[in-house]
Formats: structure tokens, sequence, C-alpha cells
């Protein structure tokens, strides 16, 4: 079972090499970050942004460029458009942003003519390896939709599901996070909680345990579940954390970052292709990481 980044690393070894197409390379983070992924064999890259910087961090960083394929395009728009070209051609099996604005790549994802769109909702799952929790922490949505409602929901949580599911985890267990953990008629975020634990009970939502609503201390702590007499099968052993705004999402994923400094990995779902998001504040660690998580999703798209 997948309880590590360590073991995403292996598992990403025997599924892959990928390909990875990147827009705006010339960023020596993330250059580490691809360099790591060909010393791992995980990954192959196209590297799409201004040659004459991509070469000289290359050689700053000892990423021999024989290595790599290289499309010198200098314009950010335009190697963005042409990174997701790529993959939408079957070029590359995933998309990752490099020295661009978010808006920027998503726009060429969301391209009609070469972008990635399935008509679905993209929103943005987070991946946490931390000390004091038995295995991986998924947390969705911290970076894409603002103040989803109940249908949102459902497809957002159907996305950290199918991330889950790349990385092995039949059954996921799903905690729709509040303030607290009884529903309330004057929070509603309460009431989706309700309704989407409803939806699976129905089995509208498929594949994953769904319990709420929960407060974060019952989601993840089996002692504060217990104390407060929480009997559900999500309390205390959660998988995936979906979060009911981007507020609260945003504030528990930087904190896990930056006061805990937790291993994580983060990707865009939803699109026909893993798009590798990551802050550029985020460590080539970090950037690994999400490349292993992507070769896994790419797989499990495959399959």
């Amino acid at each position: 079972m997948i309880k590590r980044f360590e073991d995403v690393i292996n598992m990403a070894r025997k599924k892959g090499p990928k390909t990875i197409a990147v827009a705006v390379a010339h960023d020596k983070e993330v250059l580490l970050a691809i360099k790591r992924a060909l010393d791992f064999k995980i990954a192959n890259s196209i590297l799409v942004g201004d040659r004459e910087k991509i070469v000289q961090i290359a050689e700053q960083i000892k990423l021999n460029i024989e290595d790599v394929k290289i499309i010198d395009e200098k314009d950010i728009t335009k190697a963005s458009l042409k990174a997701v070209e790529l993959v939408s051609t079957g070029k590359a099996h995933m998309v990752m942003k490099g020295l661009v604005d978010t808006s920027i790549v998503l726009k060429a994802v969301l391209n009609n003519e070469v972008g990635l769109k399935t008509g679905k909702v993209l929103s943005h799952v987070a991946v946490f390896d931390l000390e004091k929790y038995d295995k991986l922490l998924f947390i969705t949505d911290a970076a894409m939709n603002i103040a989803p409602g109940l249908k949102e929901k459902k497809e957002i949580l159907e996305n950290g599901v199918y991330v889950a599911h790349s990385l092995d985890i039949e059954r996921p267990k799903v905690a729709v996070l509040c303030a607290k953990e009884k529903v309330n008629p004057k929070m509603p975020d309460t009431l989706d909680a309700q309704s989407l634990v409803s939806m699976c009970e129905k089995n509208e939502i498929q594949q994953c345990i769904v319990g709420g609503p929960f407060a974060l201390d019952n989601a993840i702590s089996m002692e504060a579940a217990k104390h407060k007499g929480i009997t559900h099968e999500v309390a205390g052993d959660t998988d995936i954390l979906l979060v009911p705004d981007i507020e609260a999402g945003n504030i528990l994923y930087k904190a896990l970052v930056f006061l805990t400094e937790a291993e994580n990995a983060g990707v865009i779902v939803g699109a026909k292709a893993p798009v590798i998001l990551t802050s550029r504040a985020d460590s080539d660690k970090a950037k690994l990481n999400s490349i292993a998580l992507g070769v896994l999703m790419a797989s499990n798209n495959k399959k």
C-alpha cells in the first residue's frame, strides 16, 4: 500500500517513463525536477521555452541537454499552447507549468483547438506526506474553484477519488470538511456535506466512502472522533479532505507546507491528461513528487 512519497516514486518507476511537455521551461526548480525525473527513469521531457535560457540553466544544474528535447519559443502564451498541443496530439502524456502564470497555462488547457478540456470541472488535488499521519493525505480544492456549489463539489470530490485510484487506493475515505461536525441550516456547507453523503449512499458517487460534515480534528484524529462520539468509518482515518471553498483550502495547504515542511505534490484534474501545477515557491522535490503523481495518473488514463 502506498503510504509515503517514496512509495509513489517507486510505483512511478515501474509504470513509467511517461513524457512531460513543460510550458515555459526556463525555470531552475522545474529543470531540477526534470533532471531528477530522468535520473529516476520516471519521465522524459519536451521543454518548450527560451532555448538559450534553458541551456544556460541546464549547464548550471548539470542537466544533459542531449537527454531532453527543446522547442525554442520565447513567447510564453505560444509556449503554453505548444506544450498543451504536444499532449493533445499524443506526443506527450502530461503538461507541466514552468515559469508562467497559472492562468496562461489553464487558458491553453481550455483552448478550443488544441486544448484538453472534457466539459468536467477542473480542480486541484494536493497530496501531503505528513510525519504524524500514517498515510498520504489528499486535499481538494485549494487552488481552482473559489466557492463551489453542490454540483461542483461532487465533481471535485470525484476528481480527488480518481487521483487516489491512480495510487491504487481502491475505496478512498472522503471527509467533507466544515467548521463543525453537525448539520446546521444556517451553515450551507454542512447541508452540502449531508447531500454528498446521501449521494454516496445512493451510489451516485461511486468507488469511495463519503462522510461528513466533519471538523478537521475529527476527520484526521481517531482520538478526537472518539472524544466527540463520532463512529463513522471515515472519522479519524481520512484519505481525502474535501474543503468547503478556496479560502479554507488555500490556508490549510499553505499551513501544512510552511509550518510542517511536509512533502507535497499538486496536480490539476478534470482535463484529458494530468496538468502538473505547483507553486513557484514549491521545492524541486515537490515538483518531482508532482511529476510522479502525474505519471501514475497518465497510467490510469491509459488503463
